[in-house]
């Protein structure tokens, strides 16, 4: 075979791939079962590598094919690597590094487990042997800690992410961030159910799916996204994940856990000694003037969260309130503001910003209960004298302090 021969043959093969790859996401969206789908893809796509799986989800996706239809190959990924992940794809094991974001994540994965079989399902096998009020109250606090999940989830997306993005592997973080909240909307729901006694026959099922697609969720992070990442990242870029991790939080760790210290230049003071020397001068504005540090403390002293995304959607500011609601680790800075949502929100996230840069509107307001706080949401669009968009900024607050304010409370007094 001569070498345009081979090239050929290398490109119908791919063609093949892709297409193949294609009607079996197809099939699984007319309702065929990933088992049978799984039969399939072993025997058509045999030899198959998890990079070039990817790539072809890439390319699908940008002809047009919705994520949510790519997020049904998942499981089939899963069923098909089990047990064998390394000798078919020939991965690279991450680092294992005490420390290490990545040895983090497989932490907690190891204590998620530990928490599914040594309390989660002994609560759930004596709701089943006898399902008293009192044993439902017991798995139901069960399933609420399960709930603590969303920590592990939240880092990965906000700040494994975005670096994927920057490497553009795209499609991943997009079918992996939509699965991520089903399992949260899966958990809410039973918690939901067994506060109010919903269907209690089959609640037990409902909460055996939910261990399900918990457990396939740390077998793709493991064997797919972790070995996707451990080769490509820089160690800086590793060393911002490790001290942004600590803003969004761990769970079902109980050791506190191990810094990771590679041996390098100390970046962080570098950065410091780079940052005073920026803070030199002031910021002149029409209305007076303010020293940078000024204005940082300023800002980041408002009772509200301020996020400020450009013209171009990209985000280029938030403030480091006290009162901070929703996490905002320094990776989203430079990252499209799309890319900061969750798959199901996005199309609002769209719908606002092309809203104001059409002049349809120039604000737009949510207020969503969260536990005790009552948060006010507030979007508004940045322009100039000429009206020209400049970009948006986003506050928010806990408004229910302000609504339990009664009577009067004058200067004097």
């Amino acid at each position: 075979m001569d070498e345009g021969d081979f090239i050929s043959e290398v490109i119908n093969n791919r063609e093949y791939r892709r297409e193949t790859l294609k009607e079996l996401i197809m099939r699984l969206h007319d309702g065929e079962s990933v088992d049978v789908v799984k039969r399939d893809f072993e025997k058509l796509l045999k030899g198959i590598t998890t990079e070039e799986i990817v790539e072809l989800e890439n390319s699908l996706v940008a002809e047009g094919m919705p994520v949510e239809e790519v997020q049904r190959l998942c499981d089939v990924h899963a069923a098909v690597f089990g047990g064998s992940v390394e000798e078919i794809h020939d991965l690279k094991k991450p680092t294992e590094e005490d420390g290490h974001p990545i040895e983090v994540f497989k932490l907690e994965n190891r204590g998620i487990e530990a928490f599914i079989e040594d309390s989660l399902k002994p609560a759930m096998e004596e709701f089943r042997k006898d399902s008293t009020d009192e044993n439902a109250e017991k798995l139901l606090e069960e399933v609420k800690k399960l709930l603590d999940i969303d920590k592990h989830y939240s880092r990965k997306e906000n700040l494994l992410f975005p670096y994927m993005e920057k490497y553009e592997m795209t499609t991943p973080p997009k079918v992996m961030w939509g699965v991520d909240d089903e399992i949260r909307a899966a958990i809410k729901e039973a918690i939901n159910d067994l506060k109010n006694k919903n269907d209690m026959v089959n609640i037990l099922n409902r909460i055996e799916n939910v261990i399900t697609r918990v457990n396939d969720m740390i077998f793709k992070e493991e064997n797919i996204l972790f070995p996707m990442v451990a080769e490509v990242l820089t160690e800086d870029e590793w060393l911002t994940i490790q001290k942004e991790s600590k803003e969004i939080g761990f769970c079902f760790i109980d050791d506190k856990i191990e810094e990771w210290k590679p041996e390098r230049v100390d970046v962080e003071k570098e950065e410091q000694k780079k940052g005073e020397k920026e803070a030199d001068g002031y910021i002149r504005f029409e209305t007076g003037f303010l020293e940078i540090e000024e204005l940082t403390y300023m800002l980041n002293t408002l009772p509200i969260d301020i996020t400020f995304v450009d013209r171009n959607d990209t985000v280029k500011y938030f403030s480091d309130s006290k009162e901070r609601i929703f996490a905002r680790p320094k990776t989203v800075i430079g990252r499209n503001v799309q890319n900061c949502h969750p798959p199901a929100s996005v199309h609002i996230v769209e719908d606002i910003v092309n809203d104001f840069k059409s002049r349809k509107k120039d604000s737009e307001e949510f207020w969503i209960k969260m536990g005790p706080k009552y948060v006010y949401i507030r979007y508004f669009a940045v322009r100039d004298k000429e009206g020209k968009y400049l970009g948006t900024v986003e506050v928010t607050q806990d408004i229910k302090p302000i609504q339990e304010i009664t009577g009067e409370k004058r200067l004097v007094e």
